[in-house]
C-alpha cells in the first residue's frame, strides 16, 4: 500500500506534466507570433502586425505600405529557387535599410513585403526611392537578377476607419491599381508608381548602387 506522500506525488506528477505542456504550448505560440522570417530576417505576419499596431497607436501620421515584386516568378522559374531566395533576401535587406528608426518592415509571405511608417513626410519621394532600390539588380551565381516592384500605400489619417486592417486593405488595392490590374485580372489604366530616379547617396552607397 502506498504512503500518503507517495500517493500525493503520483497525483502531482500528471498535474505538473499538464502544466508544463500548457506552458510549452503558450511559449511556442509566443515564439511563433514574434519569430522572424529566416530568409530575410524581417518580422513575419503576426509579429509585424503587433509591432505595426504599436506604431499606429503612437503616431497619428502613420502610413502602411505593401510591396510586391514584379517579375519574381520569372526569375524563380528561370534561375531556380536559390536565385529566388537571393532576390527575396536582398529585397528584405533593402526594405529594412530604407525604413526609418521608428518604422517596421515585414514579410507577409511569397514576394509580398509590408511596412508601417511612423511619419509620412515626403511620402511620394520615399516610395519612389524604395521602388528604385528594389529594382536594382541582385548578383547571384554570375547573373544579375532583376525584378521590379509595385508599391501601394495608405495613410491612416485618410481612412474612415483608421485601423491596421483597413490600412492593409487600402494599401493592397492601391498596389494592384499600380500593377495595372485588380486581383480579378481586370485591366486598369494606372501608370506605374515611379519612373527611374537617382537614389539618395546613403542608400546607394550602402548597396554599392549608382547614385
Amino acid at each position: 500500500m502506498m504512503t500518503q506522500s507517495e500517493l500525493a506525488l503520483q497525483l502531482l506528477i500528471p498535474l505538473l506534466a499538464g502544466g508544463w505542456a500548457l506552458h510549452a504550448h503558450r511559449l511556442y505560440r509566443r515564439l511563433h507570433r514574434v519569430r522572424r522570417d529566416p530568409l530575410t530576417g524581417l518580422l513575419t505576419r503576426d509579429g509585424w502586425s503587433r509591432a505595426a499596431n504599436r506604431v499606429i497607436r503612437r503616431h497619428r501620421g502613420a502610413t502602411v505600405l505593401l510591396a510586391d515584386l514584379n517579375g519574381f516568378k520569372a526569375v524563380n522559374d528561370r534561375h531556380g529557387h536559390d536565385a529566388g531566395d537571393a532576390v527575396l533576401a536582398a529585397a528584405g535587406e533593402r526594405l529594412a535599410a530604407w525604413c526609418g528608426k521608428n518604422d517596421v518592415a515585414g514579410r507577409l509571405g511569397g514576394d509580398e513585403f509590408v511596412a508601417v511608417l511612423a511619419e509620412d513626410t515626403r511620402l511620394p519621394d520615399r516610395l519612389a526611392d524604395l521602388a528604385e532600390l528594389l529594382r536594382q539588380p541582385v548578383a547571384h551565381g554570375g547573373e544579375q537578377l532583376r525584378v521590379g516592384a509595385s508599391i501601394g500605400a495608405a495613410r491612416l489619417a485618410e481612412l474612415d476607419t483608421p485601423t491596421l486592417a483597413a490600412a492593409l486593405k487600402a494599401a493592397d488595392s492601391a498596389m494592384y491599381r499600380i500593377k495595372g490590374r485588380t486581383r480579378g485580372g481586370r485591366r486598369l489604366l494606372v501608370p506605374a508608381l515611379a519612373a527611374a530616379r537617382r537614389l539618395p547617396a546613403a542608400l546607394a552607397n550602402r548597396f554599392r548602387l549608382a547614385a
